[in-house]
């Protein structure tokens, strides 16, 4: 089997993938941007061949330079929501398994989800979409305010505007571009957001599914620039499970990563929003922890055919909390680090693209209590006073 990564290299804890596919007996040939010398040595071992480009139009021929040097490609995949789309094109300018362009529609514009997450019998919030500024006007006199202001195609709080007052409206119509179509939806009072996530096989079974919450939402992360945390929960809600598999079997995927974004209101959900990759960052490791298992090397056992690894120990509550180098905080490092000493996993250095939303560090941290995690959630939050 020969199976292409876009962007091996990038983001750091995805190399992960290659070196468990090639682990696997897995052909695996990387193209991107960086120089080879600059590839972890782990990855180097496990890449066949590594092909440097500089842009979008060299991809498509080193793409076809692979196919003629090593036969038939059998998979295309980054994982990354930057390159999903191109990801897309290249299975299907080279008949590939899996996603193509036209499977992407539904995955990425919000307004395509919503009609999915009601044919699947799960709620939602009225919206409509906005392509003009007399348009705004219909959508916030249908809807009524206050509203959530997002572009119909775009990820996670990126560009979003909340609109309470009329003044709101108006600094909308000042900012927008006027070319991004927009989606405009109630806003919803619930402050806590929460995801059914997992893994489905090349047939679109669900072999893995998990929740986390987070303690912040992340239009308050990129409002407030406050410190992230989120955490996964030992336990799933059943109504929360039967939406998330209701929601799977409609989008039809296969052979993916998922990742569904929720409100919780009181006992009930509304779905947010249908990812189809895995959770940023580092959220991959979250999971491993909570779950004692390994989906990087899950994964590249149901790309080869084999059944994907059990669990065999019960679940705890993972937090992954963040913490920024500008902010003076009550508890050195070290100080909490030494008290949850039992409980620390890993330290990892956020990437330049992610620190500015979400802090300058992460830890990650496990424990059968949630009082425990609370407290742990407190502790690394507190600043001087």
């Amino acid at each position: 089997m020969n199976y292409i990564v876009i962007s091996p290299y990038y983001p750091q804890n995805f190399q992960q993938f290659t070196v468990e596919l090639a682990n696997k007996g897995i052909t695996v040939l990387g193209i991107g941007q960086e120089p080879y010398d600059q590839l972890d040595q782990p990855l180097k071992d496990s890449l066949t061949e590594y092909f440097r480009v500089e842009n979008l139009d060299e991809v498509k021929r080193a793409v076809a330079f692979l196919f003629y040097k090593h036969g038939p490609i059998d998979r295309i995949e980054s994982h990354n929501e930057y390159w999903l789309e191109l990801d897309a094109e290249l299975r299907e300018q080279f008949n590939v398994f899996g996603a193509k362009p036209k499977d992407l529609k539904k995955t990425k514009f919000k307004s395509e989800m919503k009609k999915l997450f009601k044919k699947a019998g799960v709620p939602v919030v009225p919206g409509q979409i906005v392509n003009t500024e007399a348009g705004a006007d219909l959508a916030v006199k249908k809807l009524g305010l206050p509203l959530i202001a997002k572009p119909d195609n775009g990820v996670g709080a990126a560009a979003t505007f909340k609109l309470e007052t009329a003044e709101d409206v108006e600094r909308f119509k000042q900012e927008w571009d006027h070319q991004t179509a927009y989606f405009f939806e109630k806003f919803v009072q619930s402050g806590e957001i929460c995801t059914f996530d997992g893994l489905v096989d090349k047939d679109g079974q669900i072999v893995f599914a998990t929740t986390f919450d987070y303690a912040h939402t992340p239009l308050d992360l990129m409002m407030y620039k406050m410190d992230n945390s989120y955490y996964v929960l030992k336990d799933m809600d059943p109504k929360l499970r039967a939406y998330g598999e209701a929601i799977v079997k409609i989008f039809g995927m296969k052979e993916r990563f998922f990742h569904i974004e929720f409100f919780r209101e009181g006992d009930d959900y509304v779905a947010i929003e249908y990812n189809n990759r895995p959770a940023g960052g580092f959220t991959i490791d979250v999971y491993n922890f909570a779950h004692s298992i390994d989906l990087y090397r899950g994964y590249a056992a149901i790309v080869a055919g084999e059944p994907f690894p059990a669990a065999h120990m019960e679940p705890l509550y993972c937090l992954a909390t963040s913490r920024r180098a500008s902010t003076n905080y009550a508890y050195p490092e070290a100080d909490l680090l030494e008290k949850y000493k039992d409980n620390f996993k890993v330290k990892k250095d956020m990437p330049a693209a992610f620190a500015e939303l979400q802090g300058d560090y992460l830890y990650m941290l496990t424990t059968p209590s949630r009082e425990q995690m609370e407290q742990m959630i407190a502790d690394f939050a507190k600043q001087a006073d």
